[in-house]
């Protein structure tokens, strides 16, 4: 007993020296100090007077208690390679900096309510001040809406609980100005390549593409979906490359359109002589790519930053009501896209 005392002396205390004081476990500490709501007033209170009585993190967490600030901001995201979510959250991270915030990412493996309700929890455990929430709900369950309750939360690709703020690009636009492109330069159609169906963008894309068909009174296609990955745009390639109609190709996302291009190359189908392939993004590598990629470009940049100078908002007055905000995409032309030929 007298070793155990002299270790506890000589360290300064921690989160489970706090559980033990108060008579909870080290998790409802945790949650007590984030404001999680499901936390009872009394269990709080205990919390708070273990917290005083040992001095825990006396620089740090006790200070924040008293002042409310953590002066740091969370980032859920896809746990991914893909360009367009690096480029979001390096977008946040510089609008975070010049704020005078830093920023913690929570990365998730899947889609799956409980990973991104582990995501969020993460990040109240580390006391954020407001979360950017990077992937699409696809259910929001009953936790989720407690932690965007109790946490300021912005959502970027156009879904929302009934406490967060939505800062989005028009990915719908962005589509019809992709189709619009290939009518304009005379193909009778245009197929489309579209991303996984549990991605908001995705279903956006495809509703877009679809609209200006109709709208045209053209025949609209059957379409092939993909995983983001340019290797599902390869195979996706290979099916309408060996389709003789096909003269052009909306495909939601650059790398799988480098895909698509690598798969018609390989089969003798000339871009753009014989299909011209548009993508989405504007990624760094579209203009280097070989024939060079006309794409929807997506400002990552001012969608991070217009995301952190919403939550900011947020973060000062939680009672706020702010309107969505909606970025508008451009088209960038390039040389994969081509006239008909006749």
């Amino acid at each position: 007993m007298k070793n155990q005392s002299a270790r506890d002396a000589s360290r300064p205390p921690g989160m489970a020296d706090v559980a033990r004081v108060a008579g909870v476990s080290a998790q409802t500490v945790s949650r007590a100090l984030a404001g999680h709501p499901n936390v009872q007033d009394r269990t709080r209170a205990k919390v708070l007077a273990a917290v005083d009585q040992l001095g825990y993190r006396r620089n740090n967490a006790a200070r924040m208690l008293s002042s409310g600030r953590s002066r740091t901001i969370g980032v859920v995201t896809l746990q991914t390679s893909f360009y367009s979510r690096t480029a979001l959250t390096l977008g946040i991270e510089r609008a975070a900096q010049e704020a005078g915030y830093a920023v913690s990412t929570a990365t998730t493996a899947s889609l799956d309510t409980s990973a991104i309700e582990s995501s969020m929890l993460r990040l109240a455990d580390q006391h954020v001040e407001g979360v950017v929430l990077a992937v699409p709900l696809i259910h929001v369950s009953r936790q989720i809406e407690q932690l965007t309750s109790a946490v300021p939360t912005i959502t970027v690709d156009g879904s929302r609980t009934s406490a967060t703020e939505v800062v989005a690009v028009d990915q719908s636009a962005a589509a019809r100005l992709a189709t619009r492109h290939l009518l304009d330069l005379g193909h009778e159609t245009v197929w489309h390549v579209a991303g996984p169906g549990e991605w908001l963008d995705a279903a956006s894309r495809s509703q877009g593409w679809r609209a200006v068909l109709e709208a045209e009174g053209r025949t609209v296609p059957p379409e092939l979906t993909g995983d983001w990955s340019p290797a599902s745009g390869y195979r996706n390639g290979l099916i309408l490359g060996r389709i003789p109609d096909v003269t052009a190709v909306f495909v939601a996302s650059d790398e799988m359109a480098f895909g698509v291009i690598r798969a018609l190359h390989e089969l003798g189908r000339r871009v753009p002589e014989d299909i011209s392939v548009v993508g989405v993004d504007d990624i760094a590598l579209a203009e280097y790519c070989s024939p060079s990629l006309t794409t929807v470009a997506q400002p990552f940049a001012e969608m991070g930053a217009l995301a952190v100078s919403h939550l900011m908002r947020y973060i000062a007055d939680p009672d706020a009501t702010l309107e969505p905000a909606s970025v508008e995409p451009t088209l960038v032309v390039r040389a994969s896209t081509a006239p008909a030929r006749r």
